[in-house]
């Protein structure tokens, strides 16, 4: 099940969320039930999951998951793991609303999210559910973990490199050329010539070729508004167009371009402008 491929779901469909929508009035008593025995019994657990109802939502724009979350009283990681959603960013307009509170972790982990979830609990702590022919385990009550957290609301970004030294950072910087004051748009990262480079993120490969300052550089698209670029590349291990992941080899370490020895200049771009990717990479070493 994909962010807003639910479009024809058989799911009870709440048109606005105000109780002059008689379903979403329903909704929230079924909510308000749930969260009730989720808080008043440390035993309910799974006995929760038969009481489970799945509503349908179209959003017409304007509403962010935590926005979402408030209204409807649920915790955005029921939402976030019931719509499959990677990021708070992640473009979506149709959604489903679980009446209990808890985690959904899809059968067929799609991407780093999912099996993150998948790996942090107990099949024998779930439920056993099936929404449109598709099988979860369900967890009743349960929330992120810190960990889950802190991936969820980063964007999800890794480190590219599984062993590196930090010798640039983000921001003003004397340039390694000229002296001068420079502004670097990125992290540079230090590692033998011939480091396997990982794509950051899931995402699309969308451009690769060679740059007089970059040198071979691979720059990926992850699906909204975000995308990362990989400079000083030795070599390509992906092709345009190709969808990677965060396990996928899309490069290796050189010193091609703009270089003064082996390392990967890495940035993070939101619609287009840097980031500092200090601020926004999950560091799972």
């Amino acid at each position: 099940m994909e962010p807003g491929a639910q479009g024809a779901s058989s799911f009870p469909r709440i048109e606005r969320l105000d109780n002059r929508d008689p379903l979403f009035k329903q909704y929230q008593a079924d909510v308000a039930l749930a969260r009730r025995r989720i808080y008043g019994s440390a035993s309910a657990g799974k006995d929760l999951a038969g009481q489970l109802r799945v509503y349908a939502y179209t959003s017409a724009g304007g509403e962010d998951i935590y926005q979402l979350s408030a209204r409807c009283n649920v915790p955005y990681s029921a939402l976030a793991t019931l719509n499959r959603l990677r990021n708070p960013g992640t473009d979506n307009s149709f959604f489903l609303l679980p009446s209990v509170p808890g985690i959904f972790v899809p059968e067929e982990p799609a991407n780093d999210l999912e099996r993150l979830t998948a790996s942090s609990r107990s099949e024998a702590d779930g439920v056993l559910i099936t929404l449109e022919g598709k099988r979860w385990l369900f967890f009743p009550g349960a929330d992120f973990t810190p960990t889950e957290r802190v991936y969820f609301l980063n964007e999800g970004f890794h480190f590219p490199l599984r062993s590196y030294r930090i010798t640039s950072a983000f921001g003003m910087r004397p340039s390694p050329f000229t002296g001068r004051p420079q502004n670097h748009n990125g992290l540079d990262l230090a590692a033998p010539a011939g480091t396997p480079v990982y794509a950051a993120r899931d995402g699309v490969v969308s451009e690769l070729g060679t740059d007089s300052v970059y040198g071979n550089y691979i720059v990926v698209v992850h699906g909204d508004s975000w995308a990362s670029l990989y400079g000083h590349l030795s070599s390509f291990s992906a092709v345009r167009g190709e969808k990677v992941g965060q396990n996928t080899i899309i490069g290796r370490v050189g010193s091609t371009g703009q270089s003064t020895g082996p390392h990967l200049h890495f940035e993070i771009r939101k619609n287009g402008a840097a980031q500092d990717p200090g601020k926004l990479l999950f560091q799972n070493r």
